[in-house]
This record gives C-alpha cells, structure tokens and sequence, in this order.
C-alpha cells in the first residue's frame, strides 16, 4: 500500500498542518495579532473542513463497513466534533473581539484534539485503510475535493 495514498498518512498529515497552524496562533495572538488571526482562520475553516470529510465520507464507509452505527467509534468522534466545534467557536469570539484571551478554551481544544486525534490515528483511519482498495481511497479523495466550500466555511 503506498503510503501517500492512504487515508492514515493523509489525515495525519493533515492533523499536523493544522496543529502548526494553531501554535502558530497562540504564539502570535499577544504579540502579532494580524499574523494570529490569519493563522487562526485558516485553522478553523481547515479544521471544521477536517471534520465534514469525516463525518461526511469516512464515517459512512466505516459503519457501512463495519455494520456498527450507533453507539460505535463514529457515535463517540462525531459527539467529540460537537465539544471541539464548541471550543472553536469559544476562541473565534474572542479573536472576533480581538481578545488574545482565550487561553482557557485553548487548552479544553487542544486536550479535546489530543485524545480525538489519537483514537483517529490509531483506530479509525488504519482500520479505513485495512478494508479499502486504492481504486477506493482514490474515490474517497476525490469525493472530498467535491464538497463545496459552503459546508465548512462556516
């Protein structure tokens, strides 16, 4: 299985563009708060973009796949995506008000993040990668290029 076309190397790859992203933000926001807020922009929309691929192409194949729906890994991530988008907006409506404190919601996000990310990296994706063919992860690829801005840009 070539490692650029698969869904593990991929998602993590994207996991850590956008933690770069973030600590980009918090090193920025007291200091260089024009710089931050483009860092922080570009991390909310990538991450809530992050979470319909998942929610609208990984997790559907995983149950379909896996027969498991409710109360399955994909009930646990997309309940994790309601606190996470709940921390993400705590911190946009304090970078709305150009308010550099946040920290608080910060590190409730980036605890959130950790766990999520982990049970995603070492669950999830490999188990993805394990009952799909490249012709497959090909189709999920592109599938994720065809979702319109609109449901992520929020």
């Amino acid at each position: 299985m070539s490692e650029q076309n698969t869904i593990t190397a991929f998602y993590e790859q994207d996991h850590d563009r956008l933690d770069e992203l973030f600590k980009t933000f918090q090193q920025l926001k007291r200091s260089d708060f024009a710089k931050a807020k483009e860092s922080f922009k570009e991390f909310k929309v990538g991450l809530q973009r992050h979470i319909v691929w998942e929610e609208d192409i990984l997790f559907p194949l995983w149950e379909k796949e896996t027969g498991i729906t409710e109360g399955g890994a994909t009930s646990v991530m997309r309940a994790e995506h309601r606190q996470i988008e709940q921390q993400l907006e705590a911190i946009h409506g304090r970078v709305a008000e150009q308010d550099p404190n946040s920290d608080q919601a910060e590190q409730a996000l980036l605890n959130l993040l950790g766990s999520h990310n982990m049970k995603e990296e070492r669950v999830l994706y490999p188990g993805i990668d394990r009952v799909t063919s490249a012709g497959e992860r090909d189709t999920i690829f592109q599938n994720m290029k065809s979702i319109p801005d609109e449901r992520y840009k929020l």
